[in-house]
């Protein structure tokens, strides 16, 4: 670390991902210092250059025109668009910079290695905002699994139930709605795929099918009298994804819907006249039905690893309520819980026969984020690793990282393809 008291971090990408994790320095400044960015958006840029002091000879306008001066911090935070994580992420290896990557890592197998091999050669360390990892609820199941409470896993259930205004603002609508910018199960369960590799940590998977598909919303399944656009549609009172409901009556998803609108950017409020404005000007504004959109709306998928374990996700969405639930079976017992609620309960068999099976339940305080309280929890760890400690049950090498990924390139071929895929 070259002697840095505090440690010290350039933004680069000032997104809703990017800043959040960057809070932590507001609440922890004895442990981190925002020092630079790096923000194609002047406004953007100007605006958190501000918030976190950063000098203008530490802004820039990409991450290859930060790497290119001589390295000021520690370490970059890495919140860029999906499909540029590699490429950005790259520079600021080779300038030395030990990385907080936002998650997934690529949209393919062959960048993926191009990172894991660039890591490999310049010994930087990159950690991957896996933050599900560092929610209470995920440690609490992990340490109890860890102890060996239910034995060795011999089977993994998870669901993740997608709410339908979070599949229309961000995969119908919005910016993951399309397979070349990432598959839908990697842009949005890779987190629980993630959960399953690290509760396997140390086991690779070796095959994989899956079944989904684009079944609901697309053009021929749109209603009578709805409009290509819901400023223009006759029954856009009636409709449960207006964006007209979500994003201006009900102010839904703010960071995406206004993303660009001026007050909004420069983080003042934002009337409801301009709001909509926005809204039905922007493609935050289409029709579900009528969109651009070619990612699954459903998809399951099921893992063998190497040592005979069997785990399955479904990807369900259009739910009315958005939630992850979980269930492992052992040799010795089961853990089942579901994330939005913060419970899940231990349960062991009697051990002699007519007795009666022992249930132990957990409730998680859900204090924190969207994410069960495991954003900043995530970079608490990040930074304890950067300082040489190790960090927590959570922090894993960067293969288990990659195998769930691997699972999920895996997954669309066997479902494009109808067969089992092997993975290399």
């Amino acid at each position: 670390m070259d002697g840095f008291a505090v440690i010290t971090a350039v933004l680069v990408g000032l997104g809703h991902r990017g800043v959040g994790y960057a809070t932590y320095a507001e609440s922890h400044p004895d442990e981190l210092q925002i020092v630079g960015v790096a923000e194609p958006d002047l406004v953007r840029r100007e605006r958190y250059a501000e918030r976190f002091r950063v000098p203008v000879e530490n802004c820039f306008e990409c991450a290859e025109d930060l790497a290119a001066v001589e390295r000021f911090a520690d370490v970059a935070i890495n919140g860029t668009m999906d499909e540029i994580h590699v490429e950005t992420t790259l520079p600021l290896l080779e300038a030395g910079y030990d990385v907080l990557l936002e998650k997934p890592i690529a949209p393919n197998k062959e960048q993926l290695r191009v990172l894991e091999n660039a890591v490999s050669r310049t010994g930087q360390k990159v950690v991957i905002c896996h933050v599900l990892r560092y929610a209470p609820f995920y440690t609490a199941i992990k340490t109890l699994v860890e102890a060996g409470e239910i034995g060795d896993i011999m089977h993994i259930h998870t669901t993740e139930n997608v709410s339908y205004h979070h599949m229309a603002v961000g995969f119908i609508r919005g910016k993951w709605n399309r397979e070349e910018t990432n598959p839908m199960l990697l842009a949005k369960c890779c987190h629980d795929l993630d959960l399953i590799c690290w509760l396997k940590s140390g086991v690779d998977p070796k095959k994989v099918a899956s079944f989904g598909g684009r079944h609901f919303f697309k053009a021929e399944k749109a209603p009578e009298g709805s409009g290509f656009h819901c400023n223009d549609c006759s029954i856009e009172r009636e409709c449960q994804y207006s964006a007209i409901r979500h994003h201006v009556d009900n102010g839904m998803w703010p960071f995406y819907a206004l993303a660009g609108q001026e007050s909004y950017e420069q983080g003042l409020d934002v009337d409801l006249e301009s709001k909509r404005e926005h809204v039905v000007g922007s493609d935050y504004g289409r029709c579900v039905w009528h969109c651009d959109n070619d990612v699954v709306d459903r998809q399951s998928v099921i893992i063998e690893f190497e040592d005979g374990c069997v785990a399955t996700h479904d990807m369900v969405t259009n739910s009315a309520k958005g939630t992850r639930r979980i269930q492992i079976t052992g040799t010795k017992g089961e853990i089942y819980g579901d994330m939005m609620t913060g419970k899940f309960t231990l349960s062991k068999p009697g051990a002699v026969l007519g007795t009666e099976a022992i249930d132990e339940d957990v409730d998680i305080d859900l204090e924190g984020d969207s994410h069960g309280g495991g954003d900043l929890r995530l970079v608490a760890d990040f930074l304890s690793v950067v300082r040489g400690e190790g960090g927590s049950i959570s922090t894993t090498e960067l293969s288990d990282s990659i195998n769930s990924h691997l699972i999920a390139y895996a997954a669309d071929v066997a479902m494009r393809e109808e067969r089992v895929v092997s993975i290399d």
